[in-house]
């Protein structure tokens, strides 16, 4: 398993079980507990922390931008794991430095979050939201260019 795929994979445990405890659970200690079981290894523990740090800076925001992105569900109805990863991905999306990682990784590296935890359909529904938000920012970047 790359490294960065290793870094999103604790990043991702650690904000569903944050999520699955009501984010009453000390976040922090969960990360820290999740790289030392999974990931001792890893030899950019940093890109985990920027990861948590950001997804919890801009937690309302990515809410609101997930629940814009997929109306017909509503937040807490959407699973705990979707949920998580779609703000992973959002944030990468949005906020993550682009030269680091570009669109398509962060869209792609959700998708096989979703593969490898959630459910049958939970790959194409993280494609989906994603792929909104995505064109969202295309039309952005293409409005603020003429």
């Amino acid at each position: 398993m790359a490294t960065r795929h290793l870094c999103r994979t604790i990043a991702f445990q650690s904000l569903y079980e944050w999520d699955f405890y009501g984010k009453e659970n000390d976040l922090e200690q969960t990360v820290e507990r999740n790289i030392e079981n999974l990931g001792s290894d890893i030899d950019e523990p940093e890109f985990i922390w920027k990861i948590i740090q950001g997804v919890v800076s801009h937690f309302d925001e990515i809410n609101q931008i997930i629940e814009k992105a997929a109306p017909d569900w509503p937040l807490n109805q959407i699973a705990i794991v979707d949920r998580n990863i779609l703000r992973i991905g959002i944030y990468e999306l949005l906020y993550a430095d682009k030269n680091e990682v570009p669109h398509k990784v962060a869209i792609n590296e959700s998708i096989e979050l979703a593969k490898n935890f959630g459910g049958q359909n939970s790959s194409k529904f993280v494609n989906g939201v994603l792929g909104t938000v995505y064109n969202e920012i295309k039309q952005k970047e293409e409005g603020d260019k003429s």
